[in-house]
């Protein structure tokens, strides 16, 4: 039976997940009032537990919302998330599941969008954030990234990641499905995340920038008479 590479990174985030780092986060889970009651719980995100035609119809700026406009806009579902398969304990196998359901949330807030620049940036304020390593390793990735992508990294959406992600409360404590109406500025605020710089403007700004580049230097060449 082939094994897609989706399968095989799943499978590689729950291994190098135990034993240390998925019980350090069940246990920072233990720590919380709120994180006790999403052990105790167990809430699932997906299309059968959250109404997207709800979601969509909650006033803009809230979480329901910005999560809802954010699925629409980068094309992808809550139901997207491999089901945990390689961790034995029940506990630590719903804390990786929940992590693993809670990353669009997380895309959500931060606005990052889902090509490989923004998920390099996420999976850098993950891992300061949750310690778990294949998000450290996931970072990796900078290198299929172009010389300007890597530099804006580097120079941006690093320092951005780590200082957040460390600064921040942990993000796994968050009960997503009662924060739906809430500011997404205030949370952020709560949970002391600073919005990054937008990377899609970026990237526009940039399209832009080396399109009038073109066309000056095409007008030059037609003004020179060169073919």
């Amino acid at each position: 039976m082939l094994i897609c590479p989706i399968d095989l990174i799943a499978a590689l985030g729950e291994a190098t997940a135990t034993p240390y780092f998925i019980y350090r986060l069940r246990d920072a889970m233990l720590l919380s009032p709120t994180g006790r009651r999403i052990l105790r719980d167990r809430p699932r995100i997906s299309s059968k537990t959250l109404s997207m035609t709800y979601l969509r119809s909650l006033p803009p700026n809230t979480v329901g919302r910005a999560y809802a406009e954010w699925l629409d806009r980068e094309g992808v579902s809550p139901d997207t998330r491999d089901t945990v398969k390689y961790i034995d304990d029940e506990e630590c196998a719903y804390v990786m599941q929940r992590y693993r359901e809670c990353h669009d949330f997380f895309h959500a807030i931060t606005g990052l969008p889902i090509f490989v620049e923004g998920e390099i940036a996420l999976k850098a304020f993950e891992f300061a954030n949750t310690l778990l390593p294949m998000t450290g390793l996931s970072m990796f990735a900078y290198t299929r990234l172009k010389p300007a992508e890597r530099q804006r990294f580097f120079q941006i959406y690093l320092p951005w990641a780590l200082t957040n992600g460390l600064k921040s409360k942990e993000v796994i404590n968050v009960y997503w499905e009662e924060q739906l109406g809430r500011d997404v500025g205030e949370l952020r605020a709560e949970l002391g995340i600073e919005k990054p710089i937008d990377l899609r403007d970026i990237r526009k700004r940039e399209r832009e920038r080396k399109k009038a580049e073109k066309e000056a230097n095409e007008r030059s060449r037609d003004s020179l008479g060169i073919n």
